[in-house]
Formats: C-alpha cells, structure tokens, sequence
C-alpha cells in the first residue's frame, strides 16, 4: 500500500469551481484579463473546516473551453478563476488550517483546442505531434480526420498513453502543481486508460513527492486489481454509492449487505473513496425516495471504512437531478452565495447531522481501515460493527414506520442519533424509533 499516512485523517469536501463561482460557461478570450473568483472559495475554507472536514477536492481549475474537462492548458489557471497567484494564495490559506488540497486531473483526454492537437492535424500522419493522439488520416482529400474520443464526446481528444511523449507530459504537469502546494490528485476518468500508462507515470512522481495522494475515477471493474496494476492509492466507491441509495429505496438491506462484503475484500488492498454524490451523478437528497433516510446515509458514509468525501451542498441538503443530455450537469453544478452566511437557514439541520458525524469520524481515525461484520440483517433494519484491531461501535438503521428494540451485543452508550440500549454484554439491545438510528460505543477488547 503506498497511501500516505496522513490519508487516515482525511475527509475531503469536494467543490466543482467554475459552477461553485457562477464562471462563465466558455472561456474567456485571451486578450481578456483574469477574473479573480478562487479567493470566493478561499472564503469558504473556514465553513470547510467547521464541518469537520480535512481536505478540499477541487474539480478543474485548468484553462478550459467550457466545463473544465476540456482542457487546453495544464500550466495555467482558468482566467474564469484567476490566476497562479490565486491559486498559490488559496493553498496557502488551505495549509494554515491544516487542509489538503487534492487537484482534478483530466488526462485520459484534452479538448479540442488544445495546441498539440492542433499541430497535429497541421503537420500530418507521422509528424511527432501525431503521435501524442489516435487519429485516423484518410488516404485522400481534405476532409478531417477521424480521431478517438471520450464516450461519444468528439470536443474530448483522447490522448494516446501508449506514447512517451504524454507519459513524460502527464509527469511534468503532476510535479510541477505538486511543486506549487498542492497535496495529490483525483484522475478524472482514470477507467478509461490502461492501469500500466499510470504504472509509467506515478513512480516517477512520488520520487519527487512520496506524500502525494493518488486516487484514480473508475466506475466498473475489478478495483483492487486496477488499484495495484496502476500504482494508485485509490479509487471511487461506486458500487457502495450505488448500495447505499438502492438499499434504502427498496427497503432491501440485503443488497446493502453484500456490497460490504466486497467493501472488506477491498479494504484487504486500499481504502476506497466512498461518497454520497459528486458533480456526476443526481444529489443524494434527490436521489433519495424518503427524506427521513438521508440520515441513514451519512451514518453509512461516516462509520464504514474508506476516505469519505461530500460533494459540496450535500451537506446542506441541496437537491439537483443529472440529466443526460447536454448541459445536463447544470442542476448539480451550482453557484453557491459569495460566503457561508448567504446559505438557507433551511440547510442547517442537514449541517448539523454532518457535523455530528465528520466529527465522530475524526475522532476515531481507525475506521478509515475498519471492517465491517454483520450483526443483525432484516429488509429494514441493519446492525453492524466496523472495527480495526481492538477497536470498534456499532450501527444500528430503522428504515421502518415502526419502533424496533435490535439486539446491539458489546453495545455500551450511544455516541451519535437516538435511542434506548438495555442490557449489557452479549444482551445489550437497542430500540429505535421509527426510521430511526444509533451508534453506539462498544465494549473495549
């Protein structure tokens, strides 16, 4: 396992920032000056650590053509956003708070306007900026060539990983933000390249950064083989994600329970990032068919083992459906108030149950690595401990309309929700109101 040590402590906050600022959906033109809007997130990082969270995941902050994924320049800031300074200044300010900064890293594709792309259809087959993509040259006649591209995206250039060019490319940009403060990186799309182009690539970057966090996107597949074939330290939760949501739809903890079965075969090689939501998918509060299980799905997300990451605005209980066409994102993209103090008061207790929970995470660090074992297993209601060596609690969820006494055994008092636990020992229960949920302490070892 190569993830830092700091990792264990980690619990990121996860901004979109062209959306969190309200930038423009295009990019400026180039003889227009930067617009300074980082410092607008620099005014959220006290909000981010009073939620209790440790790090910030910022989405692209690169120059773009449009929504950040479409990069033309890994060197420079997004004018939408401001300026190296900026940046340099928001890490600065992250740090003295003791918050890791993790950058998003779009490197499986470029935008169409990247130069080397077209420099490439300038020079030609052969030409050593042909080389640098997969493109497909007619045998005659001017017509454009065809080239690979992301799912569909024909303004997403697929870079070929395969060429050392880009290997050596993808090295510089990681080192050199690296160089600049930043503390890692989430690979944007990372399913999509071959495990072994970033086996080529992260070694190289940790000689000269070994504190450096890696986490890869990937969606499908077998993550622990992914994770080792490619040298990361990580990769998305997806399948929890998707258990988490459908099990408390469907009222089927069974589902919930095979999934962390896998859950602990993959804590076995790396600790996954887990989540509720991100910039991709439909906000969990929206996704969610009962607002009374949204608590449901914090506990799940704050006491299982892994990195937890909430998506910004999931904390205050924002609501936006991922619509697939285009601008589709939009609903789950949005501008937040220039600071904290212009959020809803309507947000506040879905803040306060965060809170509640980053903070019982914090303080019991050693569920980062925690497994979990079943205890008690109903369509409706779930007992389970996470533990890591001598150390453990206990989760008990209700997800029915009636109070239910679940038994809770080494359970001692309750740390965070409600309810009444009795007995002690191998009989200690707990009862739970209706769609109700408890953790407990447990019995030391």
């Amino acid at each position: 396992m190569t993830e830092p040590a700091w990792v264990e402590h980690a619990v990121w906050w996860h901004v979109y920032p062209l959306g969190f600022v309200a930038a423009e959906a295009a990019a400026l033109d180039r003889t227009t000056p930067a617009i300074h809007r980082l410092p607008n997130i620099a005014l959220w990082l006290d909000y981010l650590v009073d939620l209790g969270a440790s790090g910030l995941l910022l989405g692209p902050v690169f120059e773009s053509s449009t929504h950040g994924y479409d990069t033309v320049d890994y060197f420079r800031i997004d004018r939408r956003l401001g300026d190296d300074d900026d940046f340099a200044a928001l890490v600065e300010q992250a740090h003295e708070r003791g918050v890791r900064v993790l950058l998003d890293g779009v490197f499986n594709h470029v935008g169409r306007d990247f130069p080397m792309f077209a420099r490439a259809l300038g020079d030609g087959p052969g030409s050593s900026a042909d080389g640098w993509f997969r493109i497909f040259w007619p045998e005659a006649g001017d017509a454009e060539p065809d080239y690979e591209h992301f799912e569909g995206h024909r303004q997403l250039v697929t870079l070929n990983h395969e060429s050392p060019d880009v290997v050596d490319f993808v090295v510089d940009v990681m080192t050199y933000w690296l160089d600049r403060g930043a503390d890692g990186w989430r690979l944007d799309a990372a399913y999509a390249v071959a495990a072994g182009f970033w086996a080529q690539v992260l070694p190289r970057v940790r000689e000269r950064h070994p504190e450096a966090y890696f986490v890869g996107e990937v969606i499908h597949g077998d993550y622990a083989v992914y994770v080792a074939e490619a040298t990361l330290d990580s990769v998305t939760q997806y399948e929890l994600w998707k258990a988490i949501w459908s099990s408390l739809n469907d009222r089927n903890l069974y589902e919930l329970d095979w999934t962390l079965t896998r859950h602990n075969e993959l804590l076995d090689h790396f600790a996954p990032l887990t989540f509720l939501g991100n910039h991709d998918v439909t906000r969990i509060a929206s996704r969610l068919q009962d607002d009374r299980h949204l608590p449901h799905a914090v506990v799940l997300l704050m006491t299982l083992g892994g990195t937890p990451c909430i998506y910004s605005g999931d904390e205050q209980g924002f609501r936006g459906m991922k619509e697939d066409r285009e601008g589709g994102d939009a609903a789950v993209r949005p501008a937040f108030p220039a600071e904290p103090d212009g959020l809803s008061p309507l947000g506040r207790p879905t803040l306060a149950l965060h809170q509640e929970l980053v903070g019982l995470r914090r303080r019991h660090p050693w569920l980062h690595r925690a497994r979990s074992h079943v205890k008690h297993l109903a369509n409706g209601q779930l007992v389970y401990s996470s533990q890591a060596n001598d150390d453990a609690i206990i989760v008990a969820l209700n997800l029915d309309e009636d109070a239910v006494t679940l038994p809770a055994a080494g359970g001692v008092s309750v740390l965070a929700g409600a309810g009444d636990v009795a007995g002690s020992g191998g009989q200690t229960t707990i009862t739970l109101a209706a769609h109700g949920w408890a953790v407990l302490s447990a019995e030391s070892k």
